[in-house]
Order: C-alpha cells, then structure tokens, then sequence
C-alpha cells in the first residue's frame, strides 16, 4: 500500500506539466494571429491614408491616397502649329569611293616598303620598290640594240640613194632598188621594234616604284621586304582605302520611292544624318548623292548612296549604321507633343481640356512624327488646351486640376518624379493598349 502511494504521489506532479502544453500553444497561436492582424491593419492603414494639407501627385496619386472621386491633377499644353520635318530612316553601311589592293606589276624583289601601317598618304607617294637592276639592264640592252637599227637604216638608206641615182642613169636595174628600198623598210621595222622594247623596259622600270594610286590611308602591311612578288599574288602588298570624303550605301523601302524620286527631280538639296549603332550618338551630317537604279526584288527594297566629307574621320570603312534622311518639311502643321497621344478602342485620341476645367476625350488622326513631336492630321485645332501628364486615370468628362508646365499642381507642391521622361513609344507616340479610358469612355 505505502508503494502504492508513493507511486501515486510521483505521479501528481506530472498532471499539470501535461496540461500546461496545449495552453502555451494556443497562447502562442493567438499572439501570431494578432500580431499578423495589427500589421495587416497598419498596411492598410499605410496605403489609404491621405496627407493633411496636401493635394494627389499627378501622376500615380492613389497609391498615395488620392480619392480617385476628386479632380486629378494635369499638366496642359495649348495645341501648336509649326513646321515638321518628315524624315526616312534607314540602315545603311560605310563604302569608301575606293578601295584597292596594292599590287606588283613585275616580277622581282621587295627591297623597301615605304609606308608606316596606318599611314595617310598622297597620290603619288612611294609605297614600296621592286629591285629596278635587272629592268636597268634591259633598258640598256633595248637602247644598244636600237642604236645598232638605226645605224643599219641609216646605211640601208644611202645605198638606196645611190641606186636611185644610178637607175636614172640607166646604169643598174630597176630591180637593185626595189631590193635596197626593201631593205630600208626591213630596218625601219626593226627600228620601231626595238623603241617599243625601249618603252617596255622604261615602263617596267617605273613599276618598280609602286605609288598611292589617290590619296587615302594604307593598311597593314601584307608582305615584308625581302620576299620575291610577282602579279598573280592573290593577297598583294597592302589595301589603300579613301577615307576622305566618304560615303554611306543605305536602303529604304521601295514605298518612299516617288517621294525620294519626287524631291531629287525638283533640285532640292536632301540632307542625311548618320548616327551610330544605338541611335543615340550623331556621327556625321551629309547629303544625298544618288538613287541605284533598281528595286531588291528579294527586300523590297531600293538603295541610295549618301556623300560626306568626313574630315573627323567618324565613319569607318564597312561601319554599321542608323540613316536619317530630310525627305521634306510640312509647313504649318497641328503639333501635339507625343506624351498627350493615348490609345483605346476608338484609336488615338486625346484629352483636351475645357473651359470649366473637364476634359473630353477627341480621336484624332496622326501624321508623321519628329522626336517629341507629332503632327495631327484631324481632331484638334492649335491653341486648344490638351493634357500631356497625368491622362492615367483620366475618364471622358473627369473634372481637372490644371498644374503649371514645370510640373508644379495647383497647391503649390512640386514632385518632379511624377513628369514624365519622353516618349518612347514609336514616330506616332502611341502608347499601349489597355488604357483606363478612350474617347467612348471604356475601360
């Protein structure tokens, strides 16, 4: 009995430890549950309070509590009229006017290479030297073998004339001067055969000086002195390419071709502009020189070439590169900028703001654009009020509150990061689909 107690007490003191668990559980499980209500309450809290004394940025407003009820705060540009350049873009490449491999003529040693890789050079300045002794000698050799003709003509011919002489005396055959007139002719040939010999060899003498056929820079050089070089030589002794001026081949479809063909025809001088690979530095500023003469059947496209003086050598030989050309100028056109252009189911339209500071939502019709700029075909007239930042939220007949240009809303309080940065949506402006509002007043 006495165990059987001192088991039972044993057992008392673990009744409580067992029961205490499960309280401790769900005091924690309830601590979690309102501590993650509290922070939910203050998230939400956080993100629909509203500022005292302050208005809605214009631009993103209700994720600062602006009560999307109330007038939004805008930005309005007055509608103009000016003139659009109506450019052609393109992609083009950098082709010299010339380019030539520089090549022997003759047979023979390569004593001297006259030019430093990279060198610009003249028309006419030594690039390299053949070894002009064995044309030397075959220059001498042409002369003395000359000389020889000569004098055998020479003697040919005073026999002649002495058998003229005799012949009117009756003295010898006719048939003795017509054989010593022939033999003057044999060396009169021979004569003319051995000046052309002396020709060849003074002209194969000057092609041991191999010179700059223009003037243009001289590449690597491909051959070093020393090593024997003849005319079939597939890589020859170095590439002079002109540098100065320059030109570039680009191709634009074969739908700007009366236009292209229209302007070229009238006289008009056509400028082109030349920028690099990302479009955002300007490399040279030129003109256009000519049309090819045929449409790519494969592309669909037709090919130009532009001109350029190139005298900070900014295009490089087989350069890639963006072309712009100055097809025409629209004078007087209707210019919007292209933040204010939105799109919706109705197409391009814009906010245009009215008297009782509402807008109303205008399709209109755009033409071509330049950068920031956007002509307007239809829909608007200069001088009307439109809304170029903060159209996001905009619905047909919204009531607005006008900011300054600066950015500025109408309380005064400035927030530069609510502008916007440009247009980056194509020539046209256009922005994409799915735009809170159109000119139906869709969603």
């Amino acid at each position: 009995m006495e165990s059987e107690r001192t088991r039972g007490t044993s057992r008392l003191p673990d009744l409580p430890a067992q029961s205490a668990r499960p309280r401790k559980r769900s005091r924690s499980i309830y601590i979690v549950i309102t501590a993650a209500v509290v922070l939910l309450a203050g998230i939400w809290w956080l993100n629909h309070r509203q500022p005292a004394g302050r208005g809605a940025p214009g631009r993103g407003g209700a994720r600062f509590g602006f009560n999307p009820g109330g007038p939004m705060p805008v930005v309005v540009q007055p509608v103009g009229k000016g003139d659009l350049n109506l450019y052609l873009n393109g992609l083009g490449t950098v082709t010299p006017l010339a380019t030539v491999t520089v090549r022997t003529q003759i047979s023979g040693q390569l004593v001297q290479v006259a030019f430093t890789e990279g060198q610009a050079v003249k028309q006419g300045d030594l690039l390299a030297l053949i070894d002009p002794r064995p044309y030397e000698v075959a220059l001498e050799q042409a002369n003395g073998e000359l000389r020889q003709a000569q004098s055998q003509l020479q003697e040919a011919q005073l026999d002649l004339q002495r058998y003229q002489t005799l012949a009117g005396q009756d003295s010898i055959s006719k048939q003795q001067v017509d054989a010593e007139q022939s033999l003057v002719n044999q060396y009169t040939g021979t004569v003319e055969t051995d000046q052309a010999a002396i020709h060849s060899a003074q002209l194969n003498l000057g092609y041991c000086h191999i010179t700059a056929p223009f003037d243009g820079r001289v590449g690597l050089r491909l051959v070093d002195p020393g090593n024997y070089v003849t005319p079939g030589d597939a890589s020859g002794l170095a590439v002079l390419t002109q540098i100065k001026p320059m030109t570039v081949i680009f191709s634009l479809p074969e739908d700007d071709v009366p236009q292209v063909i229209a302007r070229l025809h009238s006289g008009a001088n056509l400028p082109v502009e030349i920028y690099d690979r990302t479009q955002t530095t300007k490399l040279a500023t030129g003109s256009l020189a000519t049309i090819d003469n045929q449409i790519d059947p494969t592309t669909g496209t037709f090919r130009l070439r532009a001109t350029f003086d190139n005298e900070d050598e900014s295009l490089f030989p087989n350069q890639f590169v963006n072309v712009r050309l100055l097809v025409d100028t629209d004078r007087g056109a209707t210019i919007i900028p292209t933040s204010a252009v939105e799109r919706g189911q109705q197409g391009a339209f814009v906010y245009v703001v009215n008297e009782n500071n509402t807008v109303t939502a205008r399709t209109v019709t755009l033409g071509p654009g330049e950068g920031e700029r956007v002509a307007v075909l239809s829909g608007l007239t200069p001088g009307e009020r439109i809304v170029v930042d903060g159209a996001d939220r905009l619905r047909d007949g919204a009531p607005v509150i006008v900011q300054s240009p600066d950015g500025a809303p109408a309380s005064g309080h400035a927030r530069s990061g609510d502008r916007k940065s440009g247009n980056k949506n194509g020539p046209a402006g256009e922005k994409s689909e799915g735009r809170p509002s159109s000119p139906s007043g869709d969603n």
